[in-house]
């Protein structure tokens, strides 16, 4: 049976009371007896308190000393402490040097940044690809040992959500991919890539499509005026009459994806901002639906909802080429009994345009992937209304030119809206004069 603490040192203070009572009864001065037996007990406590304090000051590197009663029990709660701590301790350091080696072997760089973006360590891959000079460069903010624009204003965004791709300072034609990953309690992970091969290949592509697309452009132009002069001549076979306007309609089409393919070549070759120039929206919105009316065949409404007469900075062809595209979208894939609505509107967070849509509605796995290049939901119901599938892809490379943002919304069946949102720098009070 086990006795709590406190009953050991009552039962041990009133055997040395009565002990002192008892001696000093025999000496004839019993409460100096009962004194001294306290004094004495109270000097022995103290005594084992100092030894306590001896030991845990030395951090328990010299013997535990040896004492009896609840400083026994103490000294072996601790004992047990210190022991459970030294193995967590040493099992935290075994997986932090686990961590480190493993990191170390990673053939991507990575880099430990603290909320300020100053370094705290990075692996030796990161050293070779970014240039680091080892301890001496711990403690510097990474845009200062990284200073190219596009990933200083990537750090300074703070949008991670995808990398960013740098020319690596360390001379030669090499290409970085380099991402942030925030963790922890604000700290970021760098991760850097040495992505030139793939540079290089869609440089290539870029170059492989931009030549053809020129290239066939020439040819396109004779076709398509031999097809329309065949198709005016009198004389020709009633027969021929309907290939021929097929041809002239996939000749036109193949037109339109050369045109579209020339346009997305010239946005993704330049890696520069848009010009800053005033673009009155309201006018061009009002072009856009005279268009669409214009067409044989067009939805029964398309309404203009103007609310903001602020203008737009940029260059006015490529917001007018954007804007085109998802209008033209949005009355392809509309009904002739269905409406289109176009608005314009500004708030805090900025600039904001949008196409909505009654027709056949997106799927929500396709939304995703409706601004890569050639991609379809419905290939063949594409084909039929003449679409490239560059249509969207071309409006992503323009917002990103203007610093803008494109989202989608759609329910299959019930419609689309498409919105491109510009941040407030790209706008101008239609009072401030251009200029």
């Amino acid at each position: 049976m086990s006795y709590p603490a406190w009953w050991y040192l009552t039962v041990r203070l009133a055997l040395a009371g009565a002990i002192g009572l008892a001696l000093g009864l025999i000496a004839g001065a019993p409460w100096a007896g009962l004194a001294a037996a306290l004094a004495g007990f109270v000097a022995l406590q103290s005594l084992n308190l100092g030894r306590l304090l001896g030991w845990l000051r030395a951090d328990q590197s010299e013997p535990a000393p040896d004492l009896s009663g609840p400083w026994g029990e103490m000294v072996a709660m601790i004992v047990r402490l210190y022991r459970r701590k030294q193995f967590h301790k040493q099992r935290l350091l075994r997986l932090l040097r686990e961590l480190r080696r493993s990191t170390a072997a990673m053939p991507d760089g990575v880099v430990v940044l603290n909320p300020q973006a100053e370094i705290l360590w990075f692996n030796r891959t990161a050293a070779r690809l970014l240039g680091f000079r080892g301890k001496g460069d711990v403690g510097l903010r990474i845009d200062n040992l990284i200073r190219q624009p596009e990933f200083v204003r990537y750090l300074r965004n703070r949008q991670y959500s995808a990398p960013v791709i740098v020319r690596s300072a360390i001379g030669g034609e090499r290409y970085l991919s380099v991402q942030i990953v925030p963790y922890g309690a604000g700290q970021l992970l760098a991760l850097v890539r040495d992505v030139t091969r793939e540079a290089r290949l869609e440089a290539m592509r870029k170059d492989f499509v931009a030549n053809a697309s020129h290239e066939l452009r020439s040819p396109l132009t004779v076709i398509s005026g031999y097809l329309e002069t065949l198709a005016q001549e009198p004389g020709i076979d009633p027969t021929l009459a309907g290939p021929l306007q097929e041809m002239r309609r996939q000749a036109q089409r193949m037109t339109g994806i050369v045109k579209d393919l020339l346009e997305l070549s010239r946005l993704e070759s330049s890696d520069r901002d848009a010009v800053a120039q005033p673009i009155d929206v309201i006018a061009l919105m009002a072009h856009l639906r005279q268009d669409v009316l214009a067409r044989a065949e067009h939805p029964a409404q398309v309404q203009l909802q103007v609310q903001s007469s602020a203008r737009l900075l940029g260059e006015e062809i490529q917001i007018h080429s954007a804007f085109a595209n998802l209008v033209d979208n949005a009355a392809n894939y509309t009904p002739a009994t269905g409406a289109v609505q176009i608005r314009w509107w500004t708030d805090d967070k900025g600039g904001h345009f949008s196409v909505t849509d009654t027709g056949i509605g997106i799927p929500p796995e396709h939304i995703p992937r409706l601004t890569e290049r050639f991609y379809r939901v419905d290939a063949g119901r594409s084909r039929a209304t003449g679409g490239s599938g560059l249509g969207l892809a071309i409006v992503k490379h323009v917002l990103q030119r203007h610093g803008g943002q494109l989202s989608i919304d759609s329910q299959e069946g019930r419609g689309s809206t498409f919105t491109c949102h510009f941040p407030r720098e790209r706008l101008q009070s239609q009072a401030v004069e251009p200029v």
